[in-house]
């Protein structure tokens, strides 16, 4: 028969130490490695997650022989400790504790005190010589039976409690008397009737037969659900349940319970952490009832100091347990060391002391903040623990991310809810936190921030118009918008928290409010936003800053990380300052400089609106010219093609389009040569990939329906005012002429806006559609590219530019613009008289171009993943609505494991990635291939792109030492399943 029960010392005799966690859970594995090593452990036996998974299966029945076995272990234990589970004269008690794999505190469930009734409250009285004792534990049963067992709220056993409490002189549990006690007890079972209609069980075996089922239960309760979702833990690993002798800390004040770190979980200084309470059961320090005390000295001081308690009554109220039993806590301390050494990693320990002696209740890996992780896991390299691989892989990258970005106080949000101040939740967009003054517009955003006031820009979406607020803001928080929009893509860029799509806000711009939940925030009033969490907040919340000059630790352990990975790890940046920052945080190269982003400054937006409202007319008259011209070529002695010849030129010479378009694009060359000198000299020495404009040209017009209201609302004035005969403006106001005048000007705009809109313009003419039909655009950023180059050259800057194509398809295409490169390139070099050595590229976005990638390769140098796109065209989904519309819901209902915009999806998208690096690399073997798309900053994407040989991925500034850190692992878990392998 299956073996279903294992008693501690058998799970550390009989299971391997590679499955003991499987199979016993970590509390499990943990009181058998503690048995196994002879330590003070109190006798019990596990129920194996196994056991919990058939339970479920079988429709919640327990499986064949596991209640036997259970019975078994159940006599083992009383003979091993000398009493009987339900002895009127001498019983045993038992907790029951849930226990999975991985830790999740507070998730699932405990009942202590089984064992308990009328009868063995006699048999306890007579073991200990304490009647208010038991009673206390009998109550105690009572109500965890009551709430965890039957679901009884607990606040209607708390009442009870606290109709007595307030009779006594201290107000607390431990003033209670053994009579009031008796009649709790009494009030307890006859509230446990009325709810249930049923008297509380007197049978101990049915009391643990009954929390057992409570325990596996609780493993599919919603605490315990939402936590495996959030931490990413299967779901079919099922909970062990530990059955364990219990060990009194509530028999006077020679007895306790406590919780300790072997180390500080806050910050991971070497000292031990925790907290006790004398005369107390361990669900009292973790429930609050009341206030736990410090188990060091140092600990204790410190708190009495932070609560203004003096240090004579510290030492009478408040003693630590050094003070207090300072023979046990040698031992435990001793014990802690012990099992520090044993795991190599810190241990969350549970204790209770009864009468003076110490029993271990359970070991576990320690949950730790950011920093502690990363400051315990290079201490243990140091103090020869653990080797620097292992400290490598026990950081999470997401925790490098918390470091590295202003947080909120936890606490202080807790208090925020609680208040009441949430008022939305939105898209998390970028990460970090922020508070400041809510804003409805950039130009103020950008006032109040040159002022030194903290703000928050909030709008329904932003433009290009908006980047300049975007800038001085602290966040941004909109009302609609997903991800990949202009103010996820760009607060990321910048580094700043944004909460986008956030749909609950009801925005008034006119009278600068919005509302949500009930609330009206008006301009001037203070909102805080977590871009980590989604979360919007009224009034301010405390941030928590990063100081990177401090992070050591960080560093050190970044430096590990380089060591073990083979991924370069490069960064997307627009401005000098982002590759300055990029540098900074150990980027490689510029995986990703977005030319378009340059052009939203608003110093240059109104020569890219001039350039692009020009480009139809002037693009048309330079190709009749050009046919002209070549006509002429082939017919040299043809009047008729002369003719045509000097009609094209007149055309082209006294045309205000091309002379606009020119104009625009004479203006545009210094500031992008500019923009180009300042990459370059900020990446001195490294690659530098610049990808050519890529949007469609409408997102640098204004929007066609806010363009076509100004229309029809000057019209109404201009109606109005010619109806006034012999009107005279007042001053400041237009005249009638002028306003005619802006009206054509705005009918001339609105024309060519409505124009240029498209069905869908993502799929439309943009990228090298975009080039190939208006050829001078790229020269204008090629010539920009070479000429800043060779400049900074000049000055003994070594660039290494890359130019990358956007959205390709077909080999002709990157031909056409292969050719426009180096005609460029040859024309710059010869008149500067110096060479820069450049690579060609393309970015592979859309599925043609991966399947067609061997052709691709015979142009292409390197290809660049945009798998933000990718991810579009392969899923055949637009990323804004399907994450406003239906993709949460896919992901509720477990129809797609990940939104696969955060997280690559390897099926799909996946293998058409791995088609594109075999095919390209077959045709040329040396192909650089990377990653520019969000993806290059998660760490299971990383792990990916390392698997199919990508040679670089590229991410934001603010993540790439999560990159560096995750490209790490993912070379340390390959050389890890080589080795099993072998």
């Amino acid at each position: 028969m299956k073996k279903w029960v294992y008693l501690f010392e058998e799970g550390y005799r009989e299971i391997p130490a590679e499955r003991r966690r499987d199979l016993l859970g970590g509390k499990g594995a943990g009181l058998a490695e503690m048995a196994g090593a002879g330590l003070p452990v109190p006798p019990g036996f596990t129920i194996t997650t196994e056991a919990c998974n058939a339970y479920f299966a079988a429709g919640k029945q327990f499986p064949e022989g596991m209640w036997e076995q259970v019975l078994e272990a159940l006599h083992r234990v009383e003979e091993k400790v000398g009493r009987r589970f339900g002895d009127p004269a001498n019983p045993l008690l038992v907790s029951v504790r849930s226990g999975a794999k991985f830790s999740m505190p507070g998730m699932m469930d405990t009942v202590l005190n089984v064992g308990l009734t009328d009868e063995t409250v006699h048999g306890l009285i007579a073991q200990t010589g304490d009647e208010r004792f038991a009673y206390d534990a009998y109550r105690r049963l009572i109500q965890m039976f009551g709430r965890i067992v039957k679901g009884i709220p607990g606040e209607k056993f708390e009442h009870i409690l606290d109709r007595y409490k307030a009779k006594t002189k201290g107000k607390q549990d431990t003033d209670l008397t053994a009579e009031m006690l008796k009649d709790i007890v009494e009030e307890c079972k006859a509230l446990y009737r009325r709810e249930l209609e049923e008297e509380f069980p007197q049978k101990p075996l049915e009391q643990l037969r009954q929390a057992i089922r409570a325990v596996f239960d609780s493993w599919f309760g919603k605490r315990a659900v939402d936590d495996r979702n959030f931490y990413k833990i299967p779901h079919n690993l099922g909970t062990a349940c530990n059955v364990q002798t219990l060990d009194l800390g509530n028999m006077g004040f020679d007895s306790a319970t406590g919780v300790a770190f072997t180390r500080n979980p806050a910050t991971g200084e070497k000292e031990l952490y925790g907290e006790y309470l004398p005369n107390a059961q361990g669900e009292d320090v973790v429930a609050g009832i009341r206030t736990p005390l410090k188990i060091t000295k140092k600990a204790s001081q410190e708190w009495a100091r932070e609560h203004g308690i003096s240090e004579e009554e510290r030492r009478l109220r408040y003693p630590s347990l050094e003070e207090l039993m300072p023979e046990t806590y040698r031992q435990f301390l001793e014990v802690a060391a012990l099992l520090e050494r044993h795991y190599r990693d810190v241990q969350d320990l549970e204790f209770t002391i009864e009468r003076g002696r110490l029993w271990m209740l359970q070991t576990r890996t320690g949950k730790r903040t950011a920093k502690a992780a990363v400051k315990i896991a290079v201490d243990m390299v140091h103090e020869g623990l653990i080797t620097k691989e292992e400290a490598v892989m026990r950081v999470e990258p997401e925790q490098i991310n918390q470091l590295l970005l202003p947080r909120f106080d936890e606490k202080a949000k807790e208090r925020a809810r609680e208040k009441g101040d949430l008022l939305a939740r939105g898209l998390n967009a970028s990460p970090g936190a922020a508070t400041g003054y809510a804003v409805f517009d950039a130009d103020t955003a950008e006032a109040w921030g040159r002022d030194g006031r903290p703000v928050i820009l909030v709008r329904p979406e932003t433009t290009p118009d908006d980047v300049h607020g975007m800038i001085a803001a602290r966040g941004i928080l909109t009302q609609r918008g997903g991800a990949t929009s202009h103010a996820a893509v760009v607060a990321r860029g910048l580094g700043k928290p944004a909460v986008v799509g956030c749909e609950a806000l009801q925005i008034d711009l006119e009278r600068k409010q919005f509302s949500a939940n009930g609330r009206v925030i008006r301009e001037g009033d203070f909102i805080s936003i977590d871009g980590s969490t989604g979360e919007v907040f009224a009034g301010q919340i405390p941030t928590i800053d990063p100081n990177l000059a401090e992070e050591r630790e960080l560093a050190e352990l970044l430096s590990w990380a380089d060591e073990f990975r083979r991924l370069q790890v490069w960064a997307n940046a627009d401005y000098p300052r982002d590759a300055r920052k990029a540098r900074e945080f150990g980027a490689e190269g510029i995986g990703l400089a977005r030319t378009e982003h340059m052009f939203f400054e608003p110093d240059r937006l109104p020569y890219v609106r001039q350039m692009i409202l020009n480009a139809p007319e002037a693009q048309r008259l330079m190709d009749q010219l050009r046919a002209a011209q070549q006509a002429v070529q082939a017919r040299p002695e043809d009047p008729k093609a002369q003719k045509a010849l000097r009609e094209a030129e007149r055309a082209v010479r006294t045309s205000k389009a091309v002379k606009a378009y020119r104009k625009a694009l004479d203006r545009l060359l210094p500031v992008q040569r500019k923009d180009f000198e300042g990459l370059f000299e900020a990446m001195d020495g490294l690659p530098v990939i610049i990808r050519l404009i890529d949007p469609p040209m409408h997102e640098f017009l204004p929007r066609y329906e806010e363009l076509l209201a100004e229309v029809v609302e000057l019209r109404t004035r201009i109606e109005e005012r010619r109806k006034v005969k012999g009107y005279r403006p007042r001053k400041g106001e237009k005249s009638l002429k002028q306003m005619e005048e802006e009206l054509a000007e705005k009918e001339a705009l609105l024309r060519a806006v409505n124009a240029m809109r498209e069905m869908n313009p993502m799929l439309g003419l943009r990228g090298i559609r975009l080039g190939i039909l208006y050829p001078d655009i790229i020269r204008l950023q090629v010539r920009a590219i070479f000429e800043a180059a060779c400049n900074v050259k000049k000055r003994g800057v070594m660039p290494k530019p890359e130019i990358m194509i956007p959205l390709s398809a077909d080999v002709k295409e990157l031909q056409i613009v292969r050719e426009i490169v180096d005609e460029v390139a040859r024309e710059v070099f010869a008149r500067e008289g110096i060479e820069v050595e450049y690579k060609f590229g393309t970015m592979i976005e859309v599925p043609r171009a991966a399947l067609l990638a061997g052709e691709l390769a015979q142009v292409a140098e390197f290809f660049s993943f945009g798998t933000n796109d990718l991810t579009q065209t392969v899923w055949a989904i637009s990323r804004d609505d399907a994450e406003g519309k239906f993709l949460l819901r896919y992901l509720e209902e477990k129809i797609l494991p990940e939104n696969p915009f955060q997280v690559l999806d390897r099926k799909g998208v996946g293998r058409v990635m791995r088609i594109a690096v075999e095919e390209g690399r077959r045709t040329r073997p040396d192909l650089e291939v990377g990653i520019c798309g969000e993806h290059g900053g998660d760490p299971s994407s990383i792990e990916f792109c390392h698997e199919i040989g990508l040679n670089y991925v590229s991410a934001s500034p603010y993540r790439v030492p999560v990159a560096r850190l995750a490209a790490a692992q993912a070379a340390l878990r390959e050389r890890a399943a080589r080795i099993e392998t072998r």
